[in-house]
């Protein structure tokens, strides 16, 4: 028989004619479409027309809906037997009307066979620099952290009332030199100045090819109601982060500055990343998913010279 050429190994032969949804295809998405197989038909929900030829001429079926119309979104019942949800809340208001409104348009016929949410590792909000692990309750202090937890919340209904196995990715600050913002480069040539060791929080991160390869591992291999820290081995502090970055970039390092000095010079969004310390343990994801990490540290991912891998073809 037979076999695919796949991320997560060959596939059985009920799994070649699966039919993968994206909701939220940005970076991310685009990244995991070109990972999968081509047997598997990849469809993507877009409210930009202007994106149609772009998602065609990288194999993926658009398809024409809005999360926040949700009208627009019946369509969707039935056409999938994988999810995954990487769209966001809504940047204002109380809870995620964007999730309720896919879940309730996945009801309308048959469900997915499984669902992936990437969801955010600020549901956990301030640990004071503690080891954390999925077994932590989540206590976010965000406006945006909360949105997460109600999104997450509405996963896991609808995981156990329709049978779906579904399954939530916490995912922290996502690079790759090849992401459009996607290294600390424009910040350092800005001198945006950074907290001074005695003030400093611990910050996680993953390369977008290793979170790409994390979110279909979670589709075919996640457990159900389970949730997953999507991030890899790094232990820095902040500032710490942004200097490895300088030093690779032949740049200078950024200034430091105290806590009371960041609020009187600093946003409140960056702020509020600021105010958040802990250490994300991704023991579960690598024993369970089995994913291995093309970019352990982000001083292995955040080399200019970096290429994105090829396409996986069957």
């Amino acid at each position: 028989m037979p076999v695919i050429a796949s991320p997560l190994g060959a596939l059985p032969f009920r799994f070649r004619r699966q039919r993968v949804l994206i909701v939220g295809c940005g970076d991310v998405g685009l990244r995991a479409a070109a990972a999968l197989p081509r047997r598997v038909r990849v469809l993507a929900l877009t409210s930009t027309p202007q994106r149609h030829a772009e998602l065609r001429g990288r194999g993926i079926v658009p398809l024409a809906g809005n999360l926040d119309q949700p009208a627009t979104l019946r369509r969707l019942a039935g056409l999938a037997t994988r999810v995954l949800h990487l769209a966001p809340p809504p940047a204002e208001g109380a809870g995620d009307p964007r999730t309720r409104a896919l879940l309730c348009a996945l009801r309308r016929r048959t469900p997915p066979a499984a669902l992936t949410y990437g969801s955010t590792s600020g549901v956990y909000g301030d640990c004071g620099g503690d080891w954390v692990r999925e077994t932590r309750a989540p206590r976010a202090q965000s406006a945006r952290g909360q949105r997460r937890v109600q999104a997450e919340r509405e996963l896991r209904f609808f995981g156990r009332s329709a049978g779906v196995r579904s399954n939530i990715l916490r995912i922290p600050g996502i690079y790759a030199p090849d992401r459009a913002g996607g290294t600390p480069r424009e910040r350092l040539l800005r001198g945006t100045p950074v907290l001074r060791p005695e003030d400093d929080v611990y910050t996680n991160h993953i390369h977008a090819d290793d979170l790409a390869r994390a979110c279909l591992a979670a589709l075919w291999r996640g457990a159900p109601q389970r949730v997953y820290h999507a991030n890899d081995d790094t232990q820095l502090k902040m500032g710490d982060y942004f200097d490895l970055a300088a030093g690779l970039y032949g740049l200078p390092q950024p200034r430091r500055i105290s806590r009371q000095e960041a609020q009187e010079q600093l946003s409140p969004v960056l702020l509020s990343f600021m105010s958040e310390s802990r250490r994300m343990d991704n023991t579960r994801m690598k024993r369970e998913l089995r994913v291995r990490l093309r970019y352990p540290t982000v001083g292995a991912g955040l080399t200019p010279s970096h290429k994105p891998p090829s396409p996986v073809r069957a």
